[in-house]
């Protein structure tokens, strides 16, 4: 499911002449935020609720380069989840539906006057329950990697 369409933008690119590596990380803290809106948890949701979600840990493997003005669509897959936290696995794509980097994430819903982790609201979680999931042993191929030099 795609969540986030963008371009490579021009202060993106850099001395080597496609986007730097800390800009993937940017568009995927970007869908991070659409799939946020996507659920409910927007500026107005967020405020609804006293409710959002933090990053705890992630993940990027870096496939192909992005150059200036490259469309960009980032997708998601859920790998699993609980009352509140989701491990969630983006892949971002270009125009010609090449994997350009992936994202493996695990985010946290915090409650924001106790600024500790909480419960899904009841219409987060229906959302949430709605987004592509990955059956358990069918995994992502690039999903669950650990970092290493193989010997």
């Amino acid at each position: 499911m795609v969540i986030l369409e963008t371009r490579v933008a021009p202060a993106w690119v850099d001395y080597n002449g496609h986007m730097n590596d800390a800009e993937y990380a940017r568009v995927f803290s970007l869908a991070v935020e659409a799939l946020m809106d996507r659920t409910g948890l927007d500026a107005e949701g967020r405020s609804r609720h006293g409710y959002t979600i933090y990053t705890l840990e992630t993940h990027l493997c870096y496939r192909r380069e992005a150059h200036q003005d490259q469309p960009l669509a980032v997708a998601v897959t859920l790998l699993d989840r609980d009352a509140k936290r989701l491990h969630a696995f983006f892949e971002l794509f270009d125009e010609e539906r090449n994997l350009l980097a992936t994202s493996e994430q695990m985010l946290m819903g915090m409650n924001q006057q106790s600024g500790r982790p909480d419960a899904f609201p009841a219409p987060v979680a229906e959302a949430l329950a709605e987004l592509p999931h990955a059956e358990a042993g069918a995994w992502p191929e690039l999903a669950g990697r650990t970092i290493g030099i193989r010997r």
